[in-house]
């Protein structure tokens, strides 16, 4: 009897030294995993786990997924895992779709912009892994960031390199990248040359702020009747160009008569009452292998508007 007790106790006793063993190793590997879980929650990036089937279900989603998206983006996204749809830009609606039902290319970043708490749209950069189990699509697990301020500032570098810092009009190198865009395309296109006429005057009567103001109103003019499918250009200090496509001789001539109309209203704040700028284009039903050749016409014919105009003032 007692031999059978004391075999009891020394049998509990081993257990509670071997629980109290693997309690121990436990903490030992918790407190080993602590940092790394105190760095996940803490890093930039947010990372996440999230079930596709049979429904969306985040596993796990990081707490700095509120410094993207805003302070309740955490709990709004894991109670309803659907609210991505709602915040997805509606031109990158398609990819998010891709990407749930595993048919989006994984290898290569996921550029998306969510829209935050402000109704801003912000661009992520995403790197996501599919999960299959017994051969089917299951889960998504990656990691995305915010590169918001490095496609902003990727955006104003391109426009600056197409865009005149003046007028915000396209500026040359633009205007003959569309030039050999359209040489090479066939349809309708018109090329038009404009000159301003007294920007010389008005810079040695008033100085070149007064001209860069005089320059300013001819590019707002140009841009005033134009449609998207207009591209308007400063090509030099006082000289414009645009390419017109898919326009009859009738609306080109109608756009250029609105122009020209816009430029003769009264300018109170000004030095001149009105805008004297010489025009010249040409049209053909074909660009294809053209458009120096219509250039070089529309350039004479300004050219011949101005001499006109000249000849015109002295008489009056």
């Amino acid at each position: 009897m007692w031999i059978f007790l004391g075999g009891i106790i020394i049998g509990l006793l081993l257990i509670c030294i071997r629980l109290h063993y693997q309690k121990s190793k436990l903490q030992q590997k918790v407190e080993l995993l602590e940092p790394l879980v105190e760095s996940v929650e803490n890093i930039r990036d947010i990372l996440y786990y999230c079930e596709t089937v049979p429904k969306l279900k985040y596993l796990y989603l990081s707490p700095t997924v509120n410094n993207l998206l805003g302070p309740n983006a955490l709990n709004d996204h894991t109670q309803d895992p659907d609210k991505i749809f709602e915040i997805i830009h509606p031109d990158d609606y398609e990819i998010l779709v891709k990407k749930i039902v595993g048919t989006l290319n994984f290898n290569q970043p996921i550029t998306v912009r969510l829209r935050n708490h402000l109704g801003e749209y912000i661009w992520s950069e995403e790197y996501a892994t599919p999960v299959y189990k017994d051969g089917k699509f299951v889960a998504i697990q990656g990691l995305f960031r915010n590169i918001n301020d490095k496609i902003v500032l990727q955006q104003q570098l391109e426009y600056k390199s197409t865009h005149d810092a003046l007028t915000n009009l396209y500026n040359r190198d633009f205007f003959q990248v569309r030039m050999a865009h359209f040489n090479e395309r066939n349809e309708p296109i018109t090329v038009v040359l404009a000159d301003l006429d007294e920007l010389k005057w008005v810079n040695d009567e008033y100085g070149h702020q007064m001209g860069d103001k005089l320059v300013c109103e001819t590019a707002a003019c140009l841009e005033a009747y134009a449609d998207n499918d207009m591209f308007i250009a400063r090509i030099g200090g006082d000289e414009f160009s645009i390419l017109i496509p898919n326009k009859s001789v009738l609306q080109v001539e109608q756009y250029l008569k609105n122009v020209e109309m816009k430029m003769q209203r009264d300018y109170k704040d000004l030095p001149f009452s009105s805008i004297k700028i010489s025009i010249g284009y040409e049209y053909s039903n074909s660009s294809y292998g053209v458009m120096e050749q219509l250039f070089s016409q529309a350039d004479a014919k300004m050219y011949k508007n101005k001499k006109e105009r000249k000849l015109l003032k002295q008489k009056v």
